[in-house]
């Protein structure tokens, strides 16, 4: 027979993990200023923090017809193509084809998405074959960082 100790011990645990587990999805999901644009302001907000990280001549295309591509910019004589997805949940394949066909349209060395949010499995996987570089939530956040200490 199971004690009424060990069934009290046991519940507690079971809600602290429960809480614990709540709290690491909320910090890891906690909505911010990335969060609260809209598309054409993140695009300009991800060319300034790009400019912020030594990239020179950042240009963001029009808002159409851009072949995938929302910014251009250089960073030690390296062309990049860079598409910027403002999402509220995690981006998948189509963002990373489409950014390999803008690198090539572009002539760019470097093609890379820049996201509020994180990636799909099948995209990473997709980005790790075409060679695209993958800058999500975490990378961004770290880049603010970086920008507010400089």
């Amino acid at each position: 027979m199971i004690s009424p100790g060990f069934i009290l011990f046991a519940a507690a645990a079971l809600i602290l993990c429960g809480v614990i587990f709540i709290l690491h999805l909320q910090k890891r999901h906690r909505p911010g200023p990335l969060d609260e644009m809209e598309g054409r302001e993140f695009e300009e907000y991800c060319a300034q923090l790009l400019r912020s990280h030594g990239f020179q001549d950042v240009r963001v295309t029009k808002g159409s017809r851009d072949f995938g591509l929302d910014i251009l910019a250089e960073k030690d004589g390296i062309s990049y193509g860079i598409q910027c997805k403002h999402y509220a949940s995690p981006v998948g394949v189509k963002a990373i084809q489409e950014t390999y066909a803008g690198k090539d349209f572009y002539d760019c060395m470097v093609g890379a998405v820049m996201t509020n949010q994180y990636f799909t499995e099948p995209a990473v996987e997709a980005a790790r074959k075409l060679k695209i570089l993958l800058w999500d939530r975490g990378y961004l956040e770290e880049m603010m960082t970086e920008k507010e200490e400089n």
